[in-house]
């Protein structure tokens, strides 16, 4: 699409300057006709309200707390019930905002007017003030139970409730996180990850993390470029994480050897906020630039959608919000062309909720990031054994979020008052 649209700016400048004129206002005109296409696509609802035909009142919404384990257990007047691992490494940060700015919100509501209820609970009480992790990892831990218990109810998975199952199984990459170490002793630590996981694909990460182009090793990205792609052959896929390392001219310099090698994606090439910037370096490079985890706007997405700022969308199932919400930012993506491959936040059981989401949009990306599930969490899950099967794992397949938490581990939990 790059490609196409660089050969269209040449030929126009070819031509005569009368040609640039009606050139520019057609670009115009052409970003307004994308707009409303995707606001049309937000219109369109995504939870299945149809497969509940009276209302679904919730009773009760809790949070559990163990130590610095979070639960979000929510029951029906009807009995019926859900339940949601929250992400740890954040809700002990913001468990008031649950319990005092988004649970009262909820008591009385019927749960199958979901989406209706995401927008309202996003100005009651002024939350729109606190968008970002601080709203939208509380309200996706709510989300989530919600959706469990719909599913519950329902006889169907969360992926049936949002979208139709496209990607029962999921190719995985497998993600090194490591920085501040050599190109050497990086690879090293790829061979024994990729050797465990089976993947076909993996990602390490690139320059020093939102450090204005300061990195240590100095230089480490420039070598580690060639040497993962030597080391890994061609056959393997391969994705780099900038995590917003660069100023744009740097990004640019940097992509451009990533493009030598072939690498596949370039995930975050300067700070996440810096719309024009990364717009820059798309334009600038062939190598498809993806981003997103940190984004908590859906109109900013559909921003950067739009000017094909980013060719891959990666919104965080917690740190977005929720499915709801990160499937209208596939949705969009989809509707141009671009895939979609959701990031996961650390805790608690977030790959599982990843998972669920990318069995029902029909623009996954071909792999996505495997990190394990928390094994402190004991559950049972009858339809998958939830580990890398020569580089894929399966989706549960039974209803809700298709395990069962340990009940004497519930029990170990007391609910949050606020």
């Amino acid at each position: 699409m790059k490609h196409s649209r660089r050969q269209f700016i040449e030929t126009t400048f070819a031509g005569s300057m009368v040609a640039v004129l009606p050139g520019l206002s057609f670009q115009s005109d052409n970003i307004n006709e994308k707009y409303k296409k995707l606001d049309a696509i937000l219109s369109k609802p995504v939870l299945k309200k149809e497969l509940f035909s009276t209302p679904v009142i919730i009773e009760s919404l809790e949070l559990l707390r163990f130590n610095n384990n979070f639960l979000c257990r929510v029951r029906s007047k009807d009995g019926a019930f859900g339940i949601s691992v929250a992400n740890n490494d954040q809700m002990k940060s913001l468990y008031q905002v649950f319990v005092n700015r988004l649970q009262p919100f909820f008591i009385g509501k019927d749960a199958r007017n979901l989406e209706i209820l995401l927008d309202e609970v996003y100005v009651y009480q002024s939350n729109y003030k606190m968008q970002n992790l601080a709203l939208w990892v509380p309200l996706a831990t709510i989300e989530f139970a919600i959706l469990d218990m719909l599913g519950r109810m329902a006889g169907k998975s969360i992926g049936q409730l949002i979208g139709e199952i496209h990607n029962p199984r999921i190719a995985v990459y497998q993600a090194n996180g490591e920085r501040g170490i050599s190109p050497e002793l990086t690879i090293e630590h790829l061979i024994k990850e990729v050797g465990e996981s089976k993947a076909k694909a993996l990602k390490f990460k690139a320059g020093g993390r939102m450090s204005h182009n300061f990195e240590e090793p100095e230089g480490r990205t420039e070598k580690l470029i060639p040497l993962v792609r030597k080391t890994f052959g061609d056959k393997m896929v391969i994705y780099a994480d900038s995590n917003g390392s660069y100023t744009a001219n740097e990004a640019i310099r940097i992509g451009r050897i990533m493009e030598e090698y072939k690498i596949d994606f370039y995930e975050e090439p300067v700070p996440f906020d810096w719309y024009e910037e990364t717009k820059e370096v798309a334009d600038a490079l062939s190598i498809p630039i993806a981003g997103g985890e940190q984004e908590p706007s859906l109109h900013m997405f559909r921003w950067l959608i739009a000017n094909d700022a980013l060719q891959i969308v990666q919104p965080d199932m917690f740190y977005f919000g929720g499915m709801v919400r990160s499937m209208k930012v596939a949705r969009m993506a989809h509707a141009f062309g671009k895939q979609c491959t959701p990031h996961i936040s650390g805790s608690g059981l977030g790959y599982l909720y990843m998972m669920h989401f990318v069995s029902a949009i029909p623009n996954a990306g071909p792999y996505h990031e495997f990190k394990g599930f928390n094994n402190e969490l004991p559950f049972e899950c009858k339809t998958s054994s939830l580990t890398s099967d020569d580089g894929v794992v399966t989706v549960p397949s039974e209803a809700g979020l298709g395990i069962e938490i340990d009940a004497g581990y519930i029990a170990k939990h007391e609910v949050i008052k606020g």
